[in-house]
Formats: structure tokens, C-alpha cells, sequence
């Protein structure tokens, strides 16, 4: 179905690919993001992930705004430099 708005896609694999890259970078599981963050690791693996949490015919997670502000306020890093890649170009 083709998309007609005129408001472009966020870009979720960019995201995703951010959060990874901010993890590893830190050196943490998702158990240490889990325990920084408030976030539960089922849910963090998802967001990263973008595979359900249990039931494969579900979509994953995305994440609630409170959850990628919890992953924010971990890392240290500002909401929307975090949620910047959703703006990337598909």
C-alpha cells in the first residue's frame, strides 16, 4: 500500500541501529541497559531488535515515548539526539 502522506516514514532501522551502537559503544548487556534504563530487557531486546517479545505474530515493540526516555536519560544523552535517526532518509 503505497504511503500517500506527506510526511516521510520514520526510519526504525536507523534507530535501532542507534540504540546497538550506543550499548556497545558502553560496553553493556542488555541486562546493565535494563537495570540503568527502568526498561525491561524483553522490551529492550525488541526495540533493538525489531522482533516481537513473544509472540512472533505480534508486531515488536517500538517502544513507548516513556521507554526511549528512559533509554535516554541512561545513555545520557538528550531525547531527540537519541530519536534523530528516525528522521534519516529511507
Amino acid at each position: 500500500m503505497p504511503n500517500d502522506s506527506p510526511v516521510p516514514e520514520p526510519n526504525f532501522e536507523a534507530l535501532r541501529a542507534e540504540l546497538a551502537r550506543l550499548r556497545h559503544d558502553r560496553g553493556w548487556s542488555y541486562d546493565q541497559l535494563a537495570a540503568r534504563s527502568g526498561v525491561g530487557r524483553a522490551t529492550l531486546v525488541s526495540m533493538e531488535s525489531g522482533k516481537p517479545r513473544r509472540n512472533p505474530q505480534k508486531p515488536a515493540s517500538r517502544g513507548s515515548i516513556e521507554s526511549w526516555y528512559r533509554v535516554a536519560r541512561a545513555f545520557d544523552v538528550p531525547l531527540g539526539e537519541l530519536l534523530r535517526p528516525l528522521y534519516t532518509e529511507i
